[in-house]
C-alpha cells in the first residue's frame, strides 16, 4: 500500500512539475524568431545622414530618393517603433495575435476588404520601379533598427517588406471616408444598414472665458496669396487635427536627396514620404472630407442554395472563404477564431440575420496612393501637382495648395460613384 501511494504521489509530483512548466512558458515573454544577418546585410545598400535638430525632428540627406526613405523608416523607428510595429501587424491582419480580442475587428476588416489579395496582384503592374524602391528602402530602414535591438520585436512583425507600406495606405484610405462605419452598422440588429450608419455628434467647444462657440472640432488649412499679404509673400497654414499618439499621429521630418526630393512635413507611422507640407517650390495642405463613397446592396439570396444572389436576372455564387484570426488570450496561448468571408461581383458580402449585404466602396481596386503622394512629393509647380492629383489614387480627402509663384487653390477630391439614377 505504501508503495502504492509512492507511486501516486509521485504522478501528481510530476503532474505539478508539469503544469508549473507550461504555466511558467505561458506567461514568459515570446522572443521574436527571425535572423538579424541579411536585414544588416540589406541595410549596407543605403548611404544616408540623419541630423537631428534641436526640437529632436530628423534631418535626412541621401544621394537618392530611397536612400532618403531608408534613413526615414530608421530615424521613425528610433523614435516610436512600438506603433510602427502595432501599424505593421494591424496592416497584415495579425494584430489581435499580439494585442488580444479587441484587436480581432480590425483583423477581419483586412481580410474582408482583401487587402492582401489586392497587393499581391498589382503591386508590380500598377506601381512605378521608383516607387516600389521607396517602400522597400523604408522598410529596409525600420529593419535594420529591428535587428539591433530585437529584444523589442514582436513575433511575427520582422521582416517589413514594401508591400506592407502599400497595404498599409490601402487599408488605411478608406477608413479617412468612414467605411468602417457603414460595416459595423451591417452588423447592429435590426437592419439599420438600410438607414444608412449614425453620425456620431461632432465635439464642440467654446471660447476661452465666454460662451462663444468655436464650432466643431475638426481639421482646418488656409492658404493667403501674395494680393492679401503685406509683404507680398504666399502663406499656407497646415493644421490638420490628429491624435498626439498612435497609428493616425503626425511625425515631423525633413527628406532631402540629390535626385531632386526636397521637402518637410508631416508623416504617418509606416509612411515612406511627406503625407503633406511643403518643398521649395510649394505645399499642401490636408482636411478630411466625407463625400458619399460607400453603396450598401441587400442582396437577393436563393432559396435553394445559401450561397448564391442574384444579379442582372441569374442566380450566381457568392465566392467563399474563411478568415483564421489568431487571438491572444493570455501570455503566449492564442486562439483560433474562424468568421465566415463571402464577396460578390459589387465587393465582400456580410451575411446577418436580417439579411446579406455587399458593399462598394471607392478605392477598393486601388493601390497608388504611396505613388500619387510620390508625385505631390516631387511636383516643382502648380501644372505637376495638379497632374499628380488627377491620378485620384486618393479617394477623399481635401487638399489646399499655395506655391511661391502666388497660386493657391483648395481641391475637394473625391472618387465619386457614377450611379444609375432612380435607386437609394
Amino acid at each position: 500500500m505504501s508503495w502504492w501511494k509512492r507511486v501516486v504521489a509521485g504522478a501528481f509530483l510530476a503532474l505539478a512539475a508539469v503544469g508549473g512548466a507550461v504555466a511558467l512558458w505561458a506567461v514568459m515573454p515570446e522572443p521574436a524568431e527571425f535572423d538579424p544577418a541579411p536585414l544588416l546585410e540589406a541595410a549596407g545598400r543605403y548611404r544616408v545622414r540623419i541630423l537631428r535638430d534641436e526640437f529632436g525632428v530628423p534631418h535626412i540627406y541621401g544621394d537618392t530618393d530611397a536612400d532618403v526613405a531608408y534613413g526615414l523608416g530608421f530615424a521613425h523607428a528610433e523614435d516610436d517603433f512600438d506603433t510602427i510595429q502595432t501599424v505593421i501587424l494591424a496592416t497584415r491582419g495579425r494584430l489581435a495575435s499580439a494585442k488580444g480580442l479587441e484587436s480581432a475587428p480590425i483583423d477581419y476588416m483586412v481580410r474582408l476588404m482583401g487587402i492582401w489579395e489586392r497587393v499581391e496582384d498589382r503591386y508590380q503592374t500598377d506601381l512605378a520601379p521608383e516607387t516600389r524602391a521607396l517602400a522597400e528602402a523604408h522598410a529596409a530602414g525600420f529593419n535594420h533598427y529591428a535587428a539591433l535591438h530585437p529584444e523589442r520585436v514582436l513575433p511575427g512583425v520582422v521582416p517589413v517588406t514594401g508591400k506592407d507600406l502599400v497595404a498599409g495606405f490601402v487599408f488605411r484610405s478608406p477608413m479617412f471616408y468612414g467605411f468602417q462605419r457603414h460595416v459595423l452598422a451591417l452588423f447592429e440588429e435590426g437592419g439599420s444598414a438600410l438607414r444608412g450608419p449614425r453620425q456620431g455628434k461632432l465635439a464642440r467647444r467654446t471660447l476661452p472665458g465666454t460662451d462663444l462657440p468655436l464650432g466643431p472640432i475638426g481639421s482646418n488649412a488656409i492658404a493667403v496669396g501674395p494680393a492679401l499679404s503685406a509683404d507680398g509673400a504666399t502663406r499656407l497654414l497646415v493644421n490638420s487635427h490628429q491624435p498626439y499618439t498612435g497609428p493616425v499621429a503626425w511625425y515631423e521630418a525633413r527628406l532631402k536627396s540629390e535626385e531632386g526630393w526636397d521637402v518637410a512635413g508631416g508623416v504617418f507611422p509606416g509612411s515612406p514620404l511627406i503625407l503633406h507640407g511643403h518643398n521649395r517650390n510649394l505645399g499642401w495642405a490636408s482636411t478630411v472630407n466625407r463625400p458619399d463613397l460607400v453603396d450598401v446592396y441587400r442582396l437577393e439570396i436563393n432559396p435553394e442554395n445559401r450561397n448564391q444572389y442574384r444579379f442582372d436576372g441569374e442566380w450566381r455564387d457568392l465566392e467563399v472563404g474563411e478568415a483564421e484570426i489568431r487571438v491572444r488570450i493570455f501570455g503566449r496561448l492564442r486562439w483560433t477564431v474562424r468568421r465566415e468571408l463571402l464577396r460578390s461581383v459589387h465587393g465582400p458580402v456580410i451575411r446577418r440575420d436580417h439579411g446579406s449585404y455587399a458593399l462598394r466602396y471607392a478605392g477598393m481596386d486601388e493601390v497608388r496612393q504611396l505613388e500619387q503622394y510620390y508625385r505631390l512629393n516631387k511636383a516643382r509647380s502648380f501644372e505637376e501637382w495638379r497632374a499628380a492629383m488627377a491620378m485620384q489614387a486618393l479617394p477623399n480627402i481635401n487638399y489646399v495648395y499655395a506655391d511661391r509663384e502666388g497660386n493657391i487653390a483648395y481641391f475637394y477630391n473625391a472618387q465619386l460613384p457614377l450611379r444609375a439614377e432612380g435607386y437609394d
